[in-house]
């Protein structure tokens, strides 16, 4: 037997024969079991109190978690489950995709979160509301993936590692479901309808009133679906809303649906007076097929990456020992070789080791030519080979690959909401307690002056001056440029970014690897020791192999790998070189800020060509050798300069290269504000002085480099290739490494501004404009209907238009 009491914690009813209480903010309360105690005493003594407070719906069962359960749990600390869902950013700091079930309101994100953060050895957790993806990063020494799934399921909640055909399934049925509850609206608002014409002309006509009263119940009998099956999640949100204390849309649509429906009820026993059941299902129906089309505007910006994923085959044919096995793809390792034939997807990122083929990279750069592969060159899952065999070495798998980073740096932007997102947000839920407050005033005014038009007046207000268009004013537009950029080659990894590019009066170029194409040339190597050009040669690459520079590659392609030098205590000073011990030896190799020794300025005397970068080998004594180093200037560069700056922006280049290269390639852009030889702190301090003038900043770099620069800047761009999309630190990453894309991007950003602008002034002119007529009288309930859907309409397919910038 149950008693009347319900579980504090889970809303269940407290069994009669169970004594399970614990006091909570000095009250005693009441729990169904042990696991609802345990659950709730964990949230009391870690201080999280305010979850039942601000929580909006109950969570999951808390009962005791099965002995089997919890062995199932333990299966994901397994090295091989976790490859498919896990990566290693640091040392023993692993991260992992989840997906939570049974989140339900913001209370239930706010638990989650600050109840795993206080996990000794978690070190963050970030849950993303609107697709219920959660990022947890943890120190496998302190604490394991299983405990963390443990202590989920504690708080009454499932977690599973992410997948994107999982996650597509789940949003295909959300859809049908919508669609589902579009058609029954739509059914029944054709027929109530078509009764209300009856009615209306029959008032005018002389209509039988029996006839009338039949019309009447039949229309009731119609509207019955809406209200009590498609009209239902706007109830649940209303409650939700309420419980928590933050008024959302929501409230004034139920507040109107129910008292149409109430009112109309018993206008319909009574017999007398006009019903309004065709403002409802109108209603209803415009509502729900705005909200369709708005969410799915959004969703396109996530949709349009894991769309990339799903290319990844879950096979792949492994070449070993002379054999052809297939096997999947988890069970590859770094270092096997695959086959790729033409026509498949290749399986895994990696180098080419054998065969000369094009590739289509078109998903995942918006480059629609293919691009040439031959052996060496990087590969990446998902593309298409296209034309002969390829032999592909692995590189990475799972979550290690550059998609799987890619949909790691969209979610860091969807969960960042925008200023003036949030600024909307804030509005609309002002503008609700408004119009609520100005609801019953106007019921009072016409209470006083014509009660008979009090439910007519009433309910048109609230439906007229729903917030819907102004809640999605800057929601949609950020979602219709964010998928269509992306479908550029332009991916977004940051909130603020669109909305920052439409302020931006300042552009700062890197120059290697940005305004060229960062592949130097060794052209000469001029010796001035004893050692020859070799052995000189030998030792610049040996001091190269583990340096992440551009350069490095000029030495480590002319040299063999079984040539290179053992090489201790190695170094890497950014915009300076390299260091390192080489047979107990002290060499370095960089630009003149690295050398401990006063140079002798023989580059003076030596024939370099223009723009060319000279690289100084030194040993503690003296200086070894001297390496002449060239790069190309991408060919649209100069096509980009010009843009910017007809379009009034201010243009620069901070560059750790020398000041005569630098000039060299300014001169030819026709750049007149540049430096050269800057440290990483140089460039910083460069760029805070621009902005300390008033300059809101761009800056353009390779994504990896020059990182706290990259952050400094209002606004940052890398040139993102390859695997370094994974670790790029700004704003946005260039997929397609387009310079004109920079000027799409700033573009893009301006004009999502103004959309968003125009948003605004619609949505918030048709609420003041319309508000006083429908509170005069001028406006009944079905125009209002139509004029509330045609305003979220014209705010939706306003931001549908950015997909064509």
């Amino acid at each position: 037997m149950s008693s009347d009491a319900a579980c504090f914690h889970c809303g269940l009813p407290v069994p009669q024969e169970t004594d399970f209480k614990l006091e909570i903010e000095g009250i005693e309360r009441s729990m169904c079991c042990l696991g609802c105690q345990a659950v709730a005493q964990a949230i009391v003594e870690n201080g999280l109190q305010e979850y039942y407070r601000h929580r909006t719906a109950m969570p999951a069962t808390g009962h005791e978690l099965i002995p089997a359960e919890l062995s199932k749990l333990a299966l994901y600390d397994h090295p091989e489950i976790q490859k498919s869902f896990v990566i290693e950013n640091d040392p023993h700091i692993k991260q992992a995709s989840l997906i939570l079930e049974g989140i339900t309101c913001a209370a239930c994100v706010w638990l989650n979160e600050r109840h795993l953060q206080q996990l000794a050895g978690v070190k963050a957790v970030q849950v993303n509301y609107a697709n219920h993806r959660a990022r947890i990063s943890w120190d496998e020494r302190e604490i394991q993936l299983s405990r963390i799934l443990k202590e989920i399921q504690l708080l009454g909640y499932n977690a599973h590692p992410y997948n994107a055909l999982k996650q597509e399934e789940l949003r295909r049925k959300g859809r049908s479901r919508d669609i589902r509850r579009i058609a029954v609206t739509g059914l029944s608002a054709a027929q109530v309808m078509m009764l209300a014409v009856a009615l209306y002309a029959g008032a005018a006509l002389g209509m039988d009133e029996s006839t009338a009263h039949l019309l009447r119940y039949v229309s009731l009998l119609l509207t019955l679906p809406v209200f009590l099956y498609t009209a239902v999640p706007f109830y649940i949100s209303a409650g939700h809303a309420i419980k928590s204390r933050y008024l959302n849309m929501d409230v004034p649509v139920s507040l109107a649906i129910i008292t149409a429906f109430a009112g109309s009820v018993w206008i319909t026993l009574r017999g007398d007076g006009v019903v309004y059941y065709d403002a409802i299902t109108m209603f209803t129906l415009f509502l729900l097929s705005t909200r369709f089309l708005e969410r799915n505007a959004r969703e396109k910006s996530v949709e349009a990456t894991e769309n990339l994923l799903k290319l990844v085959p879950a096979m792949a044919l492994r070449l070993r020992d002379g054999q052809q096995e297939v096997v999947a793809v988890l069970d590859l390792v770094a270092g096997d070789i695959i086959l790729v034939k033409p026509g498949e997807a290749v399986a895994a990122d990696g180098e080419v080791a054998a065969g000369i083929s094009s590739v289509d990279e078109a998903l995942l750069t918006g480059e629609s030519r293919a691009v040439q592969k031959e052996i060496g060159d990087l590969v990446i899952a998902g593309s298409i080979n296209l034309e002969g065999p390829l032999e592909v070495r692995v590189t990475g798998i799972g979550e290690n690959t550059v998609l799987a980073g890619i949909v790691r740096l969209l979610d860091r932007a969807v969960a960042e909401k925008p200023r003036l997102a949030l600024l909307a947000d804030q509005i609309a839920e002002r503008f609700t307690y408004v119009l609520l407050a100005l609801t019953l005033a106007v019921a009072l005014a016409w209470w006083w002056h014509d009660p008979d038009m009090v439910l007519e007046i009433v309910l048109a207000v609230l439906v007229v001056t729903c917030p819907c268009a102004l809640s999605i004013a800057a929601p949609a537009a950020f979602a219709a440029a964010g998928s269509h950029l992306l479908k550029q080659g332009i991916l977004l990894t940051r909130g603020h970014a669109l909305e920052t590019l439409a302020k931006v009066t300042h552009v700062v170029f890197d120059k290697t690897g940005t305004l060229t194409f960062g592949k130097p040339k060794l052209n000469q190597v001029l010796p001035f020791g004893t050692l020859d050009a070799h052995a000189c040669l030998r030792l610049a690459a040996s001091l190269e192999q583990a340096s992440e520079h551009p350069l490095a590659q000029s030495f480590l392609e002319r040299i063999g790998r079984n040539e290179l030098h053992s090489v201790t205590e190695a170094q890497n000073f950014p915009g300076k070189g390299v260091t390192g011990l080489i047979a107990g030896q002290r060499y370095t190799l960089g630009n003149r800020m690295l050398s401990p020794l006063t140079l002798v300025q023989e580059d003076r005397t030596l024939d370099v060509a223009p723009g060319a970068t000279m690289v100084w080998l030194c040993d503690e004594q003296k200086v070894l050798a001297a390496f002449e180093i060239s790069d190309e200037l991408r060919p649209d560069a100069k096509g980009l300069i010009d843009e910017l700056k007809s379009h009034g922006l201010a243009v620069s280049i901070l560059s750790g290269d020398s000041n005569q290269a630098v000039q060299h390639f300014a001169d030819r852009l026709g750049i007149t504000d540049y430096q050269g030889a800057l440290h990483s702190e140089d460039k910083l301090s460069a760029m805070k002085a621009m902005q300390a003038g008033g300059a809101v900043v761009a800056m353009v770099g390779d994504g990896v480099n020059d990182a706290p620069v990259l952050a400094g800047a209002d606004v940052s761009l890398a040139m993102g290739g390859g695997t370094q999309v994974a670790r790029a630190s700004s704003d946005i990453v260039l997929l397609s490494e387009k310079l004109p894309d920079i000027w799409r991007a700033l573009r893009a950003g301006q004009s999502t501004m103004t959309v968003m602008r125009q948003n605004f002034v619609w949505a918030a002119g048709y609420n003041l404009l319309a508000l006083p007529f429908a509170a005069m009288g001028y406006i009944p309930p079905w125009l209002a209907a139509l004029g509330m859907s045609v305003s979220s309409l014209v705010v939706v397919l306003n931001a549908l238009r950015l997909r064509q910038i």
